[in-house]
């Protein structure tokens, strides 16, 4: 067994977490074979009714089934996280190796640019912009990446800026490789440690952010659904008979956060050599 999958192991929040992790994907993926009524499937003579055997979560005011529709939301809700992840980590970890090799102007001009987004209020950004290219789920991906790439951008410039410095780096410039090839065979394999456990926890981040959209009406849009949006829905139902509503996707996106955030901290401990000791 390798040390690092016995440092991750060490770390039982992280393995749980694991373990949540891929049943809700699973359940959500399968959520077509899973789900016990088919997506936005009503029955308005029934209306809402809490749990029960035949409904485990409940019914909604338009008597769907609440399980049916958390399914079929997870699925939403976790492809834009995971997408949102991957496109401002390739963003992030491009701008931020640039900046850190290149140094000079073009780290000035790079972290300049990054700063000033940073200083961008992100929730209004993110409504104009939804606003103005629609609701879809490519456009949620591409704009919420848009304004989160800049921390790995940060944390990729300060590691590539410490490791560029090393003899091996200038070795490997003395024998003639490229800028390029520089970056990614020698100093990017150095810093995948702090990118992963990033991009791991930007999937957190991304969830509370399209669901606070949703929440706020400018993110996922009917017929389609998502968590935030079964929240935004569900809004008026605290204090009464139907508040079942809002505890599920309440609770789903609870434990999404909780474990992704636990298992970026077993990747950190993983991949730091000390915690061996």
């Amino acid at each position: 067994m390798s040390p690092f999958v016995r440092r991750f192991l060490r770390h039982r929040l992280a393995v749980v977490s694991v373990v949540v992790l891929v049943l809700l994907a699973a359940a959500c993926a399968g959520a077509a074979w899973l789900a016990p009524f088919a997506h936005n499937h009503q029955d308005l003579a029934l209306g809402p009714v809490g749990p029960r055997r035949a409904h485990w979560f409940g019914t909604d005011e338009l008597g769907r089934d609440e399980l049916s529709e958390l399914l079929y939301a997870g699925r939403i809700t976790l492809l834009i996280g995971l997408g949102v992840a991957l496109l401002s980590t390739v963003i992030g970890t491009v701008v931020g190796a640039t900046a850190g090799y290149a140094g000079r102007w073009a780290d000035q001009v790079l972290m300049r640019m990054t700063d000033l987004f940073l200083v961008v209020p992100s929730i209004a950004v993110l409504a104009v912009g939804i606003k103005r290219f629609g609701h879809g789920q490519a456009t949620i991906v591409v704009v919420l990446a848009a304004v989160g790439w800049m921390y790995m951008a940060r944390i990729v410039r300060a590691q590539v800026v410490s490791i560029k410095a090393q003899d091996y780096v200038d070795a490997a410039r003395a024998s003639g490789a490229s800028p390029v090839r520089v970056v990614v065979r020698h100093v990017l394999p150095n810093v995948i440690g702090p990118i992963v456990v990033h991009a791991t926890l930007a999937v957190a981040g991304a969830v509370v952010v399209e669901s606070s959209l949703s929440f706020l009406g400018f993110g996922v849009q009917s017929p389609d659904t998502s968590w935030g949006r079964m929240l935004a829905d569900a809004r008026g139902t605290v204090g009464t008979s139907t508040s079942y509503l809002i505890w599920f996707p309440g609770l789903a996106l609870l434990l999404t956060i909780l474990a992704v955030n636990y298992l970026g901290d077993g990747l950190r401990d993983a991949f730091d050599p000390k915690g061996e000791r």
